[in-house]
């Protein structure tokens, strides 16, 4: 073999290699995004047969299926404070190729960031209901909430979740949830008596209040009657005096004998005494 030769079999080598790493293959299910020197330039829509530049563009392939991942049973507390394990999963595509490799690169980094996003608005969601509203007729509008917050929060990620679903709720241990609803109950009832306790001293010492005051209002107002009853009566007995003297003192001194002159009682006195007059 000459040297002719041996350079024609090399050059046609070379060729073929070359050729192999210039075509690349999308296939139905997938999208291609061409990356040049580690940096993303163009994205490749269609399947079948394209080209790259060798050794300077290289390519990756990403799903163009709907994909899913799951969120493992964790405990949720809602807004009325009752805990309950869910888990539940997620449908999500990738709707901006490029975006997406420049912010996640990979299907795997993106499971693990688009499982926490949903993870919050999964939680901040159920902190804000109650368990009757979750368990209820509200569940399909709470997960619009979460799955409309989430595509928010993700935008920026070149992907779009498509469904976000709870599989599965259940309550925790039964125990556990009668000795917290107990405590709970106990708590309120605390509360209550407390409340009542406290109201119940305001009503007694407003009572005693009013009933100190009227007391006191009745005793100024009897002394003020008493008072004037009185004067009224020494005035009238005044009157009375300066018209009959004489009579006051017969009827005084009347009085003073039926007083000291009772049952074997004895006085001595002389008969010119001012007490014996009226018996002369």
């Amino acid at each position: 073999m000459n040297n002719k030769m041996v350079t024609l079999l090399i050059v046609a080598v070379l060729g073929l290699f070359a050729l192999s790493q210039s075509v690349f293959f999308v296939p139905e299910s997938s999208r291609a995004v061409v990356l040049q020197l580690g940096e993303p330039q163009n994205m490749v829509r269609s399947p079948g047969m394209h080209f790259r530049i060798p050794f300077i563009q290289s390519v990756v392939l990403l799903d163009n299926r709907l994909m899913m991942f799951t969120i493992d049973k964790h405990a949720s507390f809602t807004s009325d404070i009752k805990s309950f394990d869910i888990d539940n999963y997620v449908c999500w595509r990738i709707s901006n190729p490029l975006a997406f490799i420049r912010t996640l690169r990979t299907e795997s980094e993106a499971t693990e960031r688009l499982r926490v996003i949903v993870f919050s608005q999964l939680r901040a969601a159920i902190g804000g209901k109650t368990l009757g509203e979750i368990v209820g007729s509200s569940r399909n509008v709470i997960m619009e909430d979460v799955l409309r917050e989430s595509n928010k929060q993700a935008s920026g990620y070149g992907v779009t979740f498509v469904d976000i679903r709870i599989k599965r709720a259940d309550l925790p241990n039964r125990q556990a949830i009668f000795d917290r609803m107990n405590a709970e109950r106990k708590r309120m009832a605390n509360e209550y008596r407390f409340g009542g306790e406290s109201v119940a001293r305001d009503i007694r010492s407003k009572a005693e209040l009013d009933r100190d005051t009227i007391l006191a209002e009745a005793e100024r107002e009897a002394l003020t009657i008493r008072g004037q009853a009185d004067a009224q009566a020494l005035q009238t007995f005044s009157r009375a005096i300066s018209q009959a003297p004489e009579f006051f003192m017969f009827s005084k001194s009347l009085e003073i004998y039926r007083k000291a002159f009772g049952a074997n009682s004895k006085i001595i006195l002389s008969t010119d005494d001012p007490l014996l007059r009226y018996f002369q």
